[in-house]
């Protein structure tokens, strides 16, 4: 159990998160662009062409949220990074605000992500008042890991993206996501994060922790709706993400338009091998044969080998484009695992938007825990698109080479 003293920030901790704070109130103030229930939020790295004034950004909504907070807020995250006088300065100062109004926090952390995270973050979230840290093991339910990044706040708002609770994915990353008031969407969240949440005390017990009963649900659900993965730890009445995903590819018409940071059918099996993974590159395929007009980014992390042959073989397909994003360094010089593209969306016939937490490849929609929003809505669909088209066409976006042998990404150094 975390300590829940009062012990406060010592003054230079508190003087960068007012730093965090008066960065995010310097820079533009955005607009919304939200439909009923869903806002979206988005966020690019630094000294790029990259932004957009209609997107709120991440900081600044969930500064909001934690301020707006009554009773409890509850967050699931694969890690925690932070950097002093950095937006997250600004989120956890507000996050701290609330501990100390008496509002219970929950934060629930992948025990793969531990050694992830910096030490003094960790200090720091443990300091907050009311505020309960567990760590799980997610790997010992399904050979997976808690991908997810969500918060929750009062049970009445969620928020759900490709944002890590990390420095860099609030200003050298670009990242998307969603607020969410549609009640019976946040109802799913916070029974997907109190299973989660039970999950991980009975792993401390060494108790086996039950699959939740499953419901029936609508083949081809109407509106806007949330599926997730794994299936077998999905909530009742909660979509399996691994056939939704299928089924949205087998419906499109005329076009389908994806990014991500990470794509290949390949999953992680013993001892290092790749099996193959088929579900979405099976789909993909399927929907070019058949006329779809495919368009497909990835960051240039995904670059490495074997993952870069079969990005090459998708391209070569009739009706597929792939193209690499590269993002250039910060003039500050070199950050480790930045200056990258991680956002995970795609749009179907521009009707409809796809946003959530899974790179797409296997251990993602198989085994690991992640959420998405399937948003059947033209103008959101459409706002979607517009993202996509200014990172597509922009000058760091590029086709890939399949005669070229691109070198092996390092993100974590500068230097091979």
């Amino acid at each position: 159990m975390p300590e829940h003293g009062q012990c406060g920030w010592p003054a230079g901790r508190l003087m960068s998160a007012l730093a965090g704070s008066w960065m995010l109130l310097s820079q533009p103030v955005w607009a919304a662009f939200s439909i009923p229930g869903y806002e979206l939020v988005y966020n690019a790295p630094q000294e790029t062409t990259l932004q957009d004034n209609d997107l709120r950004h991440a900081a600044e909504v969930w500064q909001q949220m934690f301020d707006a907070a009554r009773s409890h807020i509850d967050l699931a995250q694969f890690y925690v990074a932070n950097e002093k006088g950095s937006l997250l300065d600004g989120v956890l100062a507000r996050l701290r605000a609330a501990g100390e109004r008496g509002v219970k926090i929950r934060f629930l952390m992948e025990e793969k992500g531990v050694g992830l995270s910096t030490p003094e973050t960790l200090t720091a979230l443990k300091a907050i008042p009311n505020l309960e840290l567990r760590v799980i093991p997610f790997h010992r339910l399904t050979g997976g890991i808690v991908h997810a990044k969500y918060l929750l706040v009062d049970g009445k708002e969620a928020f759900v993206g490709s944002q890590n609770f990390d420095w860099r994915a609030l200003e050298q990353i670009q990242e998307t996501g969603l607020r969410i008031s549609d009640p019976q969407t946040v109802q799913q969240i916070q029974a997907i994060f109190d299973q989660d949440w039970q999950a991980q005390a009975l792993l401390a017990e060494s108790k086996p922790v039950p699959k939740p009963a499953r419901q029936a649900v609508a083949s081809a659900p109407q509106g806007n709706y949330l599926v997730a993965s794994p299936r077998d730890y999905n909530p009742g009445g909660v979509i399996d993400s691994q056939v939704a995903l299928p089924r949205l590819l087998a419906s499109a018409k005329s076009r389908i338009r994806v990014q991500v940071m990470d794509y290949a059918p390949l999953a992680w099996g013993e001892k290092g091998s790749r099996p193959f993974y088929a579900p979405i590159d099976n789909a993909l395929r399927s929907a070019a044969a058949r006329g779809v007009q495919v368009e497909l980014m990835v960051a240039n992390w995904n670059l490495k080998k074997p993952e870069v042959f079969w990005l090459k073989s998708l391209s070569l397909v009739p009706n597929v484009q792939l193209k690499v994003v590269t993002i250039p360094p910060a003039s500050r010089g070199f950050i480790p695992f930045a200056r990258v593209v991680h956002s995970k969306l795609m749009t179907i016939d521009g009707t409809t938007a796809w946003v959530g937490t899974s790179n797409w490849s296997g251990g993602y929609f198989d085994n690991s825990r992640n959420l998405e929003l399937v948003l059947n809505n033209a103008s959101m669909a459409a706002r979607v698109d517009a993202l996509y088209s200014q990172l597509w066409n922009s000058r760091y976006a590029a086709p890939i080479k399949v005669d070229f042998d691109y070198p092996v990404p390092h993100p974590g150094r500068e230097f091979e």
